[in-house]
């Protein structure tokens, strides 16, 4: 059984798989008050299925980038799972999480989290492997992907942006207007409940890495900031 954990935004969630099926999945839209949300809903979330942190096999959890207090909450828990029961630990970035369903369309998809102050958090995924492009990912499967993590605001991405994408994840409403007027005809947006990054995401990419042996070191596992403090 593996336990997806993730707080990196507002959007946050949990999964349990179960030989690779989705057996249980909860997300909600925080109001920044994830250190006591967490806990109750993953005592929940076990209950279900009549757990304990005992009987999980391998925990995942979101890296970032993402909030600064928001990253800690769920790496800590993970964490404390993997040195209290020596569960392995497996990072998984936020944007590779929320490109991951996507990236069989057929385009370049480009990923964005809030980063506060009128900035974003993006990055593209391709669907083939193509050394143009400052991503790419394999459809078979998380193959190491080549995650390309940039922060900037909506001029900053539209620069960026040199080609026709889906935009998806977590899209902050106060500039879905301005990337509209900056981005138009280069990017679909779809409505944001289709788009919105998925706990069962994180699982997925998560077991991948777990049926190939790809551990992290709880010691050493840090989140992915992109920005100082």
């Amino acid at each position: 059984m593996l336990l997806a954990l993730d707080t990196a935004t507002r959007q946050s969630g949990l999964a349990l798989l179960h030989d690779e099926t989705l057996v249980a999945e909860l997300n909600w839209t925080s109001n920044d008050s994830q250190t006591v949300e967490l806990l109750p809903r993953l005592g929940q979330i076990l209950a279900w299925h009549g757990l304990s942190p005992r009987d999980i096999d391998a925990v995942a959890v979101s890296l970032g980038p993402g909030s600064f207090t928001g990253l800690r909450v769920a790496l800590s828990i993970a964490k404390g799972m993997a040195v209290a029961h020596g569960t392995p630990l497996l990072g998984v970035p936020t944007l590779d999480a929320s490109a991951l369903p996507f990236v069989s369309a057929g385009k370049l998809v480009c990923a964005v989290a809030p980063a506060g102050r009128g900035r974003v958090y993006w990055a593209t995924y391709a669907a083939t492997a193509d050394e143009s492009r400052p991503v790419t990912v394999s459809l078979g499967g998380w193959q190491g992907w080549r995650s390309n993590f940039q922060l900037g605001d909506v001029p900053a991405l539209a620069a960026a942006l040199l080609e026709p994408a889906l935009l998806v994840g977590e899209v902050p409403p106060a500039l879905h207007e301005t990337i509209r007027r900056l981005l138009a005809g280069r990017v679909e947006l779809t409505a944001p409940a289709a788009t919105g990054r998925r706990a069962a995401s994180i699982a997925a990419l998560g077991w991948v890495r777990w049926r190939a042996g790809d551990f992290d070191d709880a010691a050493s596992l840090a989140p992915i900031y992109l920005q100082e403090p």
